[in-house]
């Protein structure tokens, strides 16, 4: 009888256990608060359809003839810019530090171009985002004279040797190492069109990501292989937005990096004279490089993408709309009746 006992009593200890962790009921738990239960009959799915019909089309045209209003201009100017006697061996020529890396070239401005207008520079088949290109770099080096030394991360660009002692690279890593150095001089009828290269960068990266007490140092100077550009050691890296805009890879092979901006109207017609410097080395990985001069609207630059994307749902939607009418109205089906639902049902006494 005891262990008995002993039993039923451990038994309903359980079941008040149990019973003990029941929510309380509420409305909200079990899911009984009103809610809307739409049917879709043939009139609201084709009130629907034809709704995003009528307001992606619109979007699409306004998108589509924004970005046909921006005027582009896009040069290829690896190929051009190649010596002759360098055609059949294009890796030779760039990496020959006696060749004359100038190149003037002519371009036709086709349409009224007004200010402000973007220089950049494009780079195609340049991976930018391939692994272990985009680890090797020492943010924390970036920001602070402290970090210096710490530049783990960044082999293997990494420290120098010099004098026997090896002494840290600032910026240290391959982004910097790559540093884009083909530079452009515009000119038109013989007056130089100035490229303001200020506050080309984001400025939360001027003021957060590069500090302004860190200086280059050892950048480009004692290693096997020279990269691409070189820093003034006497600016600091804050104030140097080549660097910045550089070292924000690009997601994709094909990008645009922002080299200034030119605050000079251009007439159509307008012939400019190009004088640049033909400097990186896009030939050994068989890389292109164009200079692009754009104006912009109030969707940015010139993207026929977005609004021809806004116009295919739209004429998607609007064709499915139209064939819905047509079996509407022509063979129609008979619809059930909405008051046997159970939620339309009035319950039992």
């Amino acid at each position: 009888m005891n262990n008995q006992a002993v039993t039923n009593g451990i038994g309903s200890s359980r079941s008040t256990r149990r019973i003990s962790k029941k929510p309380q009921y509420s409305r909200f738990t079990q899911q009984e608060l009103p809610a809307w239960k739409p049917i879709l009959t043939p009139g609201w799915v084709i009130a629907s359809i034809l709704a995003i019909a009528f307001l992606f089309i619109p979007i699409g045209l306004f998108s589509l003839f924004a970005s046909k209003r921006v005027v582009e201009i896009v040069y290829r100017y690896d190929q051009d810019c190649l010596p002759e006697m360098y055609r059949g061996n294009a890796t030779a020529y760039i990496k020959n530090s006696d060749a004359n890396k100038t190149c003037i070239e002519n371009i036709t401005v086709p349409k009224r171009m007004d200010p402000p207008i973007y220089v950049y520079y494009q780079l195609d088949y340049f991976y930018q985002n391939h692994r272990r290109y985009v680890k090797s770099r020492g943010d924390k080096q970036l920001r602070s004279v402290g970090y210096e030394f710490l530049t783990k991360e960044c082999e293997p660009e990494a420290r120098v040797n010099k004098s026997k002692i090896s002494s840290p690279i600032v910026p240290c890593g391959l982004i910097a190492w790559s540093l884009f150095n083909d530079t452009y001089n515009l000119t038109l009828r013989e007056k130089v069109l100035n490229i303001n290269k200020k506050g080309i960068a984001w400025k939360s990266d001027t003021e957060d990501k590069f500090g302004s007490q860190v200086y280059p140092k050892n950048f480009q100077l004692g290693q096997d292989m020279i990269g691409g550009g070189k820093l003034n050691e006497k600016i600091p890296l804050s104030e140097q937005e080549d660097l910045i805009v550089w070292m924000r890879t690009a997601a994709l092979p094909t990008f645009r990096k922002l080299y200034g901006k030119i605050n000079t109207s251009l007439e159509a017609h307008d012939i400019i004279t190009v004088a640049l410097q033909n400097n990186y080395n896009t030939y050994s990985f068989g890389g292109q490089k164009k200079l692009v001069l754009s104006t912009t609207g109030w969707i940015d630059g010139k993207n026929d993408f977005l609004g021809i994307a806004y116009l295919m749902v739209g004429g998607i939607c609007l064709f499915m709309a139209l064939n819905f009418i047509l079996l509407y109205v022509f063979k129609p089906r008979p619809l059930g009746d909405p008051s046997y639902l159970s939620w339309n049902r009035k319950a039992a006494n």
